[in-house]
């Protein structure tokens, strides 16, 4: 039996179009220009098309597939290419290591502080056992990652609560380091803007930003805001920072002016200004002892 080539993979028929233009050159009509002057312009549209087919030299063919090019996980956050075993090989395990790390087995004397409808949030101290505090661990270490802190141990991780939110599934999909501090300082808004207005200080996120030189007395310090990526604009972290409100002093419920943010990225600076409803909230740096 014949095999059946696909036409994708044959060279294309040439066109009619084709034929009747190379007639045409051939053979040019009466009163147009001589031989010679059509023979040199033929050359250089000859010399144009193949350095233009050389400039678009095809390296992967494009059949319509849903995949193509460089792709961003919208899970794991690695770029690859979908063309490229290699890559493609490299994306799945990094992928599995991943989702492998924010898999919650759970425990029997776990802590959970809160629960909503899509999950539960589970407080992890210091003084837990060795399980619970490397799997909290862990997970601070794929938070670091994904936010691009480096690896830095806390300034007194005796005074560190982290907390987890763990969704129906098992699945870690929000994390929160919070410890124990002394002061904060507070953002200053940038000139021309309204103070009590976070629309306005939100529209250009990227730019630099400062902070004023004067203390002023703070509780608890926000190390780390994280949630999985899928999961966001469900209010996972807005919720978490009310856990740990409620929660980060026996009998006390803490204000926005008693807590401060570490070192926000443009993201967690949008987010601190939501929550707290004001462009000036308290930031502090934990590498530094407070």
């Amino acid at each position: 039996s014949k095999a059946v080539v696909y036409p994708i993979f044959s060279s294309p028929p040439t066109s009619k179009k084709r034929t009747q233009a190379a007639l045409d050159e051939a053979a040019p009509p009466f009163g147009s220009s001589p031989p010679a002057k059509t023979s040199h312009t033929s050359q250089k549209n000859k010399k144009a098309k193949d350095l233009c087919k050389s400039s678009r030299d095809q390296m992967i063919i494009d059949a319509g597939q849903k995949h193509f090019g460089a792709i961003v996980c919208k899970s794991c956050g690695m770029i690859y290419t979908a063309a490229s075993p290699e890559d493609e090989a490299q994306h799945m395990q990094h992928h599995e290591r991943f989702l492998e790390g924010l898999r919650y087995v759970g425990w029997k004397k776990e802590r959970v502080v809160a629960e909503f409808w899509d999950g539960k949030v589970v407080l992890i101290l210091p003084d837990d056992p060795k399980y619970a505090v490397k799997k909290a661990e862990d997970v601070r270490e794929i938070v670091d990652n994904e936010l691009g802190f480096k690896q830095v141990s806390l300034s007194c991780p005796a005074k560190t609560k982290i907390y987890l939110f763990v969704a129906n599934e098992k699945m870690i999909v929000g994390c929160l380091v919070a410890e124990s501090i002394k002061q904060a300082f507070r953002v200053l808004c940038e000139p021309g803007s309204v103070p009590g207005s976070p629309g306005q200080d939100t529209l250009q996120p990227q730019r630099a930003w400062r902070c004023s030189t004067e203390p002023e007395p703070a509780i608890c310090g926000v190390s780390r805001v994280w949630v999985f990526g899928p999961r966001r604009r469900k209010g996972i972290a807005r919720r978490m920072v009310d856990v740990v409100r409620s929660t980060f002093m026996y009998g006390c419920y803490l204000s926005t002016e008693e807590i401060a943010f570490s070192d926000p990225t443009p993201d967690g600076k949008l987010f601190a200004t939501k929550y707290c409803r004001t462009p000036s909230f308290l930031v502090y740096n934990f590498i530094y002892t407070n």
